[in-house]
């Protein structure tokens, strides 16, 4: 089977680390605790009035979810460097934009996946309309992406740089 560039995640290697370790607790130690939780929550009796027991079921889901997400996600990952500072927007860059080429009205923004996102810089995901408009566009060229009104919305490349956080 083939993929898609829009199917990879590119990460670090230790992003790549840490996802994995997340998802070996989880598929490890934290399934056996979790079972031990609803072990003893249904040996307190009857589970229709049981809010352990419920409460457990319901972290087991959401578990288990975070398990899935961090499969597909390490499965579609590429672990590499940041991209080259050669001036063209790559995911795992630092991208800032001027809207319809007025220098005053700027974002700045990481271009990565939610697992890269942290409260020091707004992140838009590679696949995201402004995402996909500006990838592959130099500095100093126009790039195109459409609004969610179906609309067009034109900005302007002014500096792409590798993310060093």
């Amino acid at each position: 089977m083939t993929q898609t560039s829009e199917n990879v995640t590119w990460l670090t290697q230790e992003a790549y680390n840490k996802l994995k370790d997340e998802l070996e607790y989880l598929t490890g130690p934290a399934r056996s605790e979790i079972a031990a939780k609803i072990a003893a929550a249904r040996e307190e009796g009857d589970l229709r009035e049981n809010g352990g027991y419920h409460a457990a079921k319901e972290e087991q889901g959401k578990q288990e979810l975070r398990v899935r997400q961090l499969t597909q996600l390490l499965e579609n990952a590429k672990v590499g460097e940041a991209p080259a500072a050669n001036g063209a927007v790559a995911p795992g860059m630092v991208v800032t934009i001027a809207f319809d080429g007025d220098e005053d009205d700027t974002l700045t923004f990481l271009l990565a996946s939610r697992e890269y996102a942290s409260s020091e810089i707004e992140t838009y995901s590679p696949q995201s309309p402004l995402g996909s408009g500006v990838i592959g566009h130099k500095v100093g060229e126009d790039a195109e992406y459409e609004l969610p009104n179906g609309k067009k919305a034109s900005v302007k490349i002014l500096k792409a740089e590798p993310y060093s956080g």
